[in-house]
């Protein structure tokens, strides 16, 4: 079994100006980042051409789709019958995107086959992360 699990969604970014918009986008999963989810917006997405790459955790996407989680740089919450909302937070503003649940509950499932829900800490190199920052202090 891979490693690595990719999930391409569909998202709505919500804006007053310009219109709300429907843009590509890419969850992503990785056995050796086992707490972390990433969301990617390619770079026709971002408003200086670059791809936007977020990261948060698994655990926060999960309590997301149940409930309002998260009171940092991400927040996520269910919005009507088949819909999630995430908020991100930067420097540079802010922006809202929705996605529909059912994706996000798949990619969830698929993950949870990489590593289940609560084995986690089992998938993490604590040695070689160690390691890694005292190389870079």
């Amino acid at each position: 079994m891979s490693t690595v699990i990719e999930q391409a969604v569909q998202a709505r970014l919500i804006a007053a100006e310009p219109q709300s918009r429907a843009i590509p986008a890419a969850l992503r999963y990785d056995r050796t980042d086992p707490l972390a989810v990433h969301l990617v917006f390619p770079p026709a997405a971002s408003l200086d051409g670059a791809e936007v790459v977020w990261t948060f955790g698994r655990d926060l996407l999960a309590e997301g789709l149940r409930r309002p989680a998260g009171a940092g740089d991400v927040r996520i919450w269910p919005c009507g019958i088949d819909g999630v909302v995430v908020e991100f937070h930067a420097a540079g503003g802010m922006a809202v995107v929705q996605f529909a649940a059912r994706d996000l509950r798949l990619f969830l499932t698929r993950s949870y086959a990489v590593v289940e829900k609560g084995d986690e800490a089992r998938h993490l190199d604590v040695d070689g992360d160690l390691a890694t920052l005292l190389r870079e202090a």
